[in-house]
């Protein structure tokens, strides 16, 4: 059953993948390898809050998310219910408090995490469909600034975990001080090789 399920949901994200990738618009501002600082422009997501380990989260909170964007809302009278999937889909481990020179751990198994998609850049808070999920949540992000480390491959808690790491290094020779949480954010379907998956590890400065 639960291998139908995840079939289930690989085909569904294919599908929609494959017709629109539309992605967050930014600007970037230096480039160095594998690392970037990027403007992003304002943004709307539709967020939700999952417990767990870092692959059961995002698992949970992506079924969560891609239910309200393939019809589990009710539309407005000017919108259909059917939102085209976009890219990347971001999570990040909630945490009242984090020493960016230790960055937090992706691998603790009671954390929160907020998972997220981005809206499509069309649509406004008022004229995108109500989630008739309560654990949806559709919030309006500001302007402002990230640093992004992308690499290719799987995107497990260990691998992460030295990502992050790689990018705080990078961060402090730049003398560039993180603000809140890194997020991990996946760019491509589960059917993609994995040496040609985008995968990036940002964090807000």
């Amino acid at each position: 059953m639960l291998k139908g399920l995840l079939l289930s949901l690989t085909l569904l994200f294919f599908a929609h993948h494959a017709m629109a990738t539309e992605e967050p618009k930014y600007t970037i501002i230096e480039t160095s390898g594998a690392f970037e600082l990027r403007a992003y422009k304002p943004m709307i997501i539709a967020q939700t809050r999952v417990a767990g380990d870092m692959d059961d989260a995002g698992t949970a909170g992506f079924k969560v998310i891609a239910g309200y964007i393939f019809g589990n809302n009710t539309a407005n009278e000017a919108t259909d219910n059917k939102i085209k999937m976009t890219a990347p889909v971001s999570m990040q481990l909630e945490s009242e408090k984090i020493d960016m020179t230790a960055p937090v751990s992706m691998q603790q198994t009671d954390g929160q995490w907020l998972v997220h998609f981005v809206m499509p850049e069309k649509y406004t808070l008022s004229s995108l469909p109500t989630p008739n999920n309560p654990a949806v949540v559709l919030k309006e992000v500001p302007a402002r600034n990230y640093a992004a480390m992308r690499f290719s491959g799987f995107a497990g808690p260990i691998k992460v975990d030295k990502k992050i790491a790689d990018l705080m290094t990078w961060l402090k020779a730049k003398g560039i001080t993180p603000i809140g949480e890194p997020e991990m954010a996946r760019y491509d379907a589960p059917w993609v090789l994995p040496f040609l998956r985008r995968n990036e590890i940002m964090v807000r400065y």
